[in-house]
């Protein structure tokens, strides 16, 4: 079912590693054209092509764009009292954790008279993504606006797809269990769309006229600074091609685990951490990094068994016999964490004999699960970690969202005159030296066009 890769007695330098690593067939570059399209008919049409794009991809035609009020309510009143239960709990975990992650303002006085203040700022408007395509993804909600709403965000949305299953009052609209848990944290801007069109509804806007208790009323969503979530590879294409109109957190998604393991590790729960990720999407991917080839064929026992009995087998089986997922086999521990760090795993597990040493040694991962009883399960839910991280290497430069991914840092920089003249003759030393000599004149024009001496 998964593939092996031999990497014993190679020589594990990252240009060899970033070859050599599984990927998808089927990345996020190739997928770039076919949203291209997409996003260009959001642009031009507004509301109305958010309605065929709709109709097209999630076999809905929206009546209403934006959720009303009283769909949300009564998602709410709706809401299963245990699954209220969890969803409150794991509201409760992320806030704990994502209030540590506030950021203060720095003075640094640099001179006399010469003060550098880094302000930290929260962007103006966001658009959070929750997917909803093959499963339902309420914690989704909770990972992306507990951060937003404690970064001090002033204006976010919510976007997921309509359900072509729905009925009622909820027909047309996103899974009542996404509403229900928007509702719980407050949000009552929700739009039902999906897809790259959705990213584009954020970065572009629109306006739309609704019928409204027989009068007609103007909807409008207006654009947005930055577009956070995960999804799939088309939601993450269209980040990265409008990347720049909007700031995104990363390109998260598909999803993919990773898991360093040596002969300590319990097969049955490699397996089945493999298989909770596998269980997301086709493209998701899967990879097992281990010295010992015991484990290996355990685990592909374990697979055996497993897989088969799972609810969404044929997914399952799909993504683990991908291009994506392989068992990796490497000569030791150490050189597992030089293949785990090239790879950047979204999620990567240790479990290994002292493997809190050894995930204090991982440079490169979106988060990272130490020990036997830290499944990504647990952090995909109710850790208080966050969900939304980077995948397809990405985690080698970017980070998973936080507090911080909805600040910006600015400086303020206040010089008064004594301070400038300590520095006015460097300044234009070094714009002499750019053949930038208007930049001195600026300054050498506070002194009577002299340079301070």
């Amino acid at each position: 079912m998964m593939s092996t890769l031999d990497l014993r007695g190679r020589t594990l330098d990252v240009r060899f590693l970033r070859k050599a690593m599984p990927r998808a067939e089927f990345d996020v570059t190739a997928a770039l054209e076919q949203v291209r399209p997409i996003c260009e008919d959001v642009e031009h049409r507004g509301a109305e092509a958010l309605r065929d794009l709709g109709e097209r991809f999630d076999g809905v035609r929206p009546t209403h764009l934006r959720v009303p009020a009283e769909v949300l309510a009564t998602a709410l009143e709706q809401l299963d009292h245990d699954l209220r239960a969890a969803l409150e709990e794991s509201i409760r975990r992320a806030r704990v954790v994502h209030a540590d992650q506030r950021r203060t303002d720095t003075t640094t006085e640099v001179v006399p008279g010469g003060v550098v203040t880094e302000r930290w700022v929260p962007v103006d408007r966001v658009g959070l993504y929750v997917p909803g395509g093959l499963a339902v993804y309420p914690s989704s909600v909770i990972m992306n606006v507990v951060p937003a709403q404690l970064a001090g965000v002033r204006s976010l949305a919510v976007t997921s797809p309509p359900q072509k299953e729905n009925v009622g009052e909820f027909a047309g609209y996103p899974n009542p269990t996404i509403l229900a848990t928007c509702a719980l944290l407050g949000v009552d801007e929700v739009y039902a769309v999906g897809g790259a069109q959705a990213v584009a509804m954020f970065a572009f806007g629109f306006d739309d006229e609704v019928e409204v208790d027989g009068r007609t009323e103007t909807v409008v969503c207006d654009p947005v600074s930055m577009v956070t979530g995960p999804g799939n590879i088309w939601v993450v294409a269209a980040k990265r091609l409008l990347k720049g109109l909007i700031g995104i957190d990363a390109e998260a998604g598909p999803t993919e685990i990773a898991i360093l393991a040596d002969d300590s590790a319990d097969p049955e729960h490699v397996a089945a951490d493999l298989i909770s990720q596998a269980e997301h999407d086709p493209l998701a991917a899967s990879v097992l990094v281990t010295d010992s080839e015991e484990l290996a064929g355990a685990v592909r026992a374990s697979l055996a068994r497993r897989v088969p009995a799972t609810k969404h087998a044929e997914r399952v089986a799909e993504a683990l016999g991908g291009t994506q997922s392989r068992i990796v086999l490497v000569d030791d521990v150490a050189a597992g964490l030089e293949v785990v760090n090239a790879y950047a795993a979204e999620h990567l597990e240790i479990q290994t004999r002292d493997a809190a040493a050894v995930a204090a040694r991982v440079r490169n991962a979106g988060a990272v699960f130490v020990g036997p009883h830290a499944p990504v399960s647990l952090g995909d839910y109710a850790a208080g970690s966050n969900h939304v991280l980077p995948t397809a290497g990405c985690a080698t430069h970017s980070s998973g969202l936080s507090v911080q991914s909805f600040l910006r840092g600015i400086h303020v920089v206040e010089y008064d005159e004594a301070a400038l003249r300590g520095i006015a003759r460097h300044v234009v030393t070094l714009a002499q030296a750019e053949d930038l000599p208007a930049h001195g004149e600026a300054v050498t024009a506070r002194f009577g066009d002299e340079v301070p001496r």
